[in-house]
């Protein structure tokens, strides 16, 4: 079993100065009702997570905050950098690549937490620190395969890898995920796979079900894979509906998007 590395540090979010841009480090476009927006509901998700975390008595282990801009404009990713936000989510490749291309100034840490097809594995690579949906073999072979090119490349560090759980009754019917009983497998293969990082759990809570119920599951399955990979103790679950549950529970990853973004534009 290797030894896990170490996680890179977070950098500090310093907005790059461009023409139009003021003294104190934001432009006029980033200025306005939008930032006092998200500024406002940002403060009131860390006053909902501070909480949580005191009534969980886990203030020496706070979980880390991965603010989902899926369907938002990149403009908003740059506003929330300039609150403070270090962490991004995306579901969709396409998208997380422009944006994360058009700004790869700010030094964010990108996680794909969507449905990720094999084909997509290429692309996610070269942007993604971690992958939170590895939901099956075919997905873990591709991103081996796709990260031993992109360190050849470009020296990147190991993917973060997250083995997505189903919780549903009906596993995998709605929300994706592998079955528990198919975990210890995945994550064998995730460990012995060189530029990958087994870095633990992920999962939604079903619809319709508790979520308590489901994120007590969940601690135990991480538990047991812990058992057997004791670096591989991250929880990546909670969102907007059942954060507080989340932390109950474990979570050491949240992934918060509408309550913080506010409603997805329309599609044009």
């Amino acid at each position: 079993m290797t030894e896990p590395a170490q996680r890179p540090e977070v950098h500090a979010v310093q907005p790059v100065t461009a023409p139009g841009e003021s003294h104190e480090g934001r432009t006029d476009a980033l200025e306005g009702p939008r930032l006092a927006q998200l500024e406002a509901n940002l403060a009131a998700v860390r006053r909902r997570i501070d909480a949580a975390v005191a009534a969980a008595g886990r203030q020496a282990a706070p979980p880390r905050l991965i603010v989902v801009t899926k369907f938002h404009p990149a403009l908003d990713v740059r506003r929330l950098a300039s609150l403070g936000v270090t962490d991004v989510g995306e579901n969709r490749d396409q998208e997380a690549a422009d944006k994360a291309a058009q700004l790869q100034d700010l030094g964010l840490s990108w996680h794909f937490i969507g449905q990720l097809q094999s084909k997509k594995a290429k692309s996610v690579v070269k942007y993604a620190a971690a992958v939170h949906s590895v939901d099956r073999e075919a997905v873990a072979s591709a991103l081996a395969k796709a990260m031993a090119v992109e360190a050849d490349r470009a020296g990147r560090p190991p993917l973060d890898c997250f083995i997505q759980v189903s919780l549903a009754e009906d596993e995998g019917a709605h929300r994706g995920g592998a079955a528990p009983g198919e975990v210890p497998a995945l994550a064998e293969q995730v460990a012995g796979a060189g530029g990958l990082r087994l870095a633990g759990v992920m999962a939604v809570a079903p619809l319709g079900a508790d979520p308590a119920a489901a994120f007590e599951k969940l601690a135990d399955i991480s538990g047991r894979l812990a058992e057997q990979f004791p670096f591989a103790t991250g929880i990546s679950a909670g969102m907007s509906q059942d954060l507080e549950e989340a932390v109950r529970f474990g979570a050491t990853h949240l992934r918060i998007g509408s309550d913080i973004l506010g409603p997805r534009p329309a599609l044009r």
